[in-house]
């Protein structure tokens, strides 16, 4: 009877084959990511209306009792604005403070404005680090200047145009690096007019620079006494109170011991100007270059990329003590654009460096003149140029009056709107920024009315005369009129 129970179960309903049966392990991750997920998501806005928790625990940092007061002046205050020294996390703490508002007002617009385009957009790179330690279904795909939340809120940065920040009706501004921002009265206004119907926050920060300035009446102007102020110094942030390795602030201020106001400024958070320095504070500040002053929001050239544009350039050669400084300004008219800074590392090999200058030149069409500090090295320098195919290179010998020549002619041009540069910042071969080395530079006025022009120990000229050549290029070198350089 085999036979017949065989057919019997050959007629039994076939079972259903289901892919959960095939697969319960693939099953089994995708449930506990979804319950992951949920329980991240529900942690976040359960925690997300105490700013300093949400830090630590969905964050992932520990804000430091300068930060927390910050948080609180921040909740308190429609307007908050914080000078800070340099490297005590400032830019850390503000792009967490506006993620969080973010996520807790829903349908919020948060805006973002700095000196340049460029750096309202790094801003927006800090935030999008923290999006990683957040549930992905919180925000959508990140992008380079907006990010937008499932919730309705959008970051987003702006260009440095009052037109523009006048135009959506925001409910919380960041305004970065405010005292380095030329035209500030124009922007402050937009910003006022922007938030006037939303009653919106403002958060404003910077590093202390010149004194003619909204950010300076932040602090001292009676007509902002409802401002929330934030003040802290380099010992508010040393360790373990804040990142401020005390080591590394010792060497910085060994650098810094024959230029304390710049020690003033970027660790004490003071505003401080040597009276004797070639280029003022405002001056310096006031030719950044923007849409409203230069008719673009100016931005270094890529070097990767090919640019066509009349340009001439200026070499400030160092091998070991200095550095070697690589510039380039594009001619619009009759007017100057800095398109590139290239500062090398030591110690430095020519050979790199005209290498570096030969590929620029073939990729981007070509220099009218590259004018080149040759004091040390001579004439060679130029032939060694010209065999490497770099043309249009001519020396310059750095004597006291070609010197006050150079840099009175930097000076005009800057004084005469003629020339602009984008505010950027750079970590390597050493930190600095833009601003900070075109007011390196001093100035003594001897007896027979010339002009004496140093900087102090310890501090690097050379992007400041990297510069100098690089304007210098586009006049015609002639013998130095000692009577013309002479001051009064």
């Amino acid at each position: 009877m085999s036979w017949r129970k065989n057919i019997a179960n050959s007629q039994k309903t076939p079972r259903a084959l289901r892919p959960k049966d095939m697969f319960p392990p693939w099953f089994g991750v995708q449930e506990s990511e979804r319950v992951i997920e949920e329980a991240k998501v529900a942690r976040a806005k359960k925690l997300s209306k105490d700013p300093a928790i949400f830090f630590k625990q969905i964050v992932g940092f520990e804000p430091t009792k300068y930060q927390r007061e910050l948080i609180k002046l921040f909740l308190k205050h429609q307007f908050t604005a914080m000078r800070w020294a340099r490297q005590s996390g400032k830019s850390w703490i503000c792009a967490a403070l506006l993620l969080w508002y973010a996520l807790t007002h829903a349908d919020s617009y948060i805006g973002i404005v700095a000196p340049s385009w460029r750096q309202a957009k790094l801003v927006i790179r800090r935030i999008n680090f923290f999006l990683r330690k957040l549930p992905q279904t919180m925000y959508l795909r990140p992008m380079r200047t907006i990010i937008r939340f499932t919730n309705g809120s959008v970051i987003e940065a702006f260009p440095n145009s009052p037109e523009t920040i006048r135009g959506p009706s925001l409910s919380c501004i960041y305004w970065d690096e405010s005292n380095f921002t030329p035209n500030d009265i124009d922007l402050w206004t937009a910003i006022l007019f922007t938030i006037s119907t939303t009653k919106g926050k403002v958060l404003v920060s910077s590093t202390p620079w010149n004194i003619d300035s909204v950010f300076y009446r932040m602090f001292h102007g009676e007509e902002f006494r409802e401002f929330g102020r934030s003040h802290v110094t380099y010992r508010d942030a040393l360790m373990p109170n804040g990142p401020l390795d005390p080591k590394t602030l010792e060497a910085i201020k060994k650098q810094f011991e024959y230029d304390p106001w710049r020690w003033r400024r970027e660790c004490e958070a003071e505003w401080a100007e040597d009276e004797n320095v070639w280029l003022p504070q405002s001056l310096i500040v006031s030719c950044v270059g923007t849409e409203k002053n230069c008719g673009e929001d100016l931005q270094l050239w890529d070097e990767n990329k090919g640019y066509t544009g009349d340009l001439f350039c200026g070499l400030d050669l160092a091998q070991v003590r200095d550095y070697c400084v690589f510039s380039a300004f594009q001619r619009l008219k009759n007017v100057l654009l800095l398109r590139h800074l290239k500062i090398f590392s030591q110690p430095t090999k020519y050979a790199n460096v005209l290498g570096y200058v030969k590929t620029l030149q073939d990729r981007w069409g070509g220099f009218q003149k590259i004018r080149v500090d040759f004091t040390r090295e001579g004439p060679s320098i130029i032939s060694d140029m010209e065999d490497a195919g770099i043309r249009n290179a001519e020396g310059v010998n750095f004597s006291l009056a070609r010197k006050s020549e150079m840099a009175s002619l930097l000076k005009q041009r800057m004084l005469n709107k003629q020339l602009f540069y984008p505010h950027f910042v750079w970590e390597k071969p050493y930190r600095s920024d833009i601003c900070s080395e075109l007011n390196v530079e001093k100035f003594e006025l001897r007896k027979d009315g010339a002009i004496i022009l140093s900087h102090p120990t310890g501090s690097h000229d050379d992007v400041f005369w990297s510069v100098a050549l690089a304007v210098y290029a586009t006049v015609e070198m002639k013998p130095v009129d000692l009577e013309a350089l002479k001051l009064g």
